[in-house]
């Protein structure tokens, strides 16, 4: 238990804040968009417009993001300091680990465009086809794979071993997320679709 303790502090409430912020954002978010799906609530309160609807749980997602990530932050700050990598190493490596993943965080908003990265096909606005360019050509998933990315390079750059603990636990936490929106995306394109198909008979 003591070797445990060196690494992870388990009496800090910023400890378990920052758990919970990293599993209400994917939980709730994938709550409320198949909610706007099936009941459109969010598109009728703002008029029947769905990109106003969509900008708007864009700008909520992003807020709660910087939320999450300065909760990390402060985790991490309270969280047993202990060296990882010998010089240059822990520097160097946090560095090139962050700046890939917030390339692949970027790239992929830039591709997918806001309705695209922000559910936004959740609320009918549908892409015309997959984005298959950089960094999709890549990876699957580059917007996850570059958020856990950036969360390991905090951990390394702050030299705090319990910070790569949440990094798995953010890790596990997308791969399940995963599990629900990739299916469910999947099925309101094969809507469109099979849609498509009657217009055409």
């Amino acid at each position: 238990m003591d070797s445990i303790s060196n690494i992870l502090d388990t009496s800090k409430p910023s400890l378990y804040l920052s758990l919970f912020a990293i599993a209400f954002n994917p939980t709730v978010w994938n709550i409320v968009a198949r909610h706007e799906y099936r009941n459109k609530t969010i598109t009728r309160i703002f008029g029947g417009d769905p990109y106003k609807g969509c900008y708007f749980l864009a700008f909520m997602i992003f807020t709660f993001g910087i939320l999450r990530d300065s909760l990390y932050h402060k985790a991490l700050e309270e969280q047993p300091k202990v060296a990882m990598l010998p010089e240059p190493y822990a520097t160097l490596v946090p560095a090139v680990m962050f700046v890939m993943g917030q390339i692949f965080v970027v790239t992929s908003t830039w591709a997918l465009g806001v309705t695209g990265t922000f559910l936004g096909d959740y609320f009918g606005i549908l892409m015309d086809h997959r984005v298959e360019g950089f960094p999709f050509n890549v990876l699957r998933d580059p917007m996850y794979v570059g958020s856990t990315l950036s969360f390991a390079a905090g951990a390394l750059w702050y030299e705090r071993p319990a910070g790569l603990l949440i990094t798995l636990y953010v890790y596990i936490g997308y791969i399940i997320a995963l599990r629900f929106e990739g299916p469910f995306t999947d099925m309101i394109y094969a809507k469109r679709e099979e849609k498509r198909a009657e217009k055409k008979d």
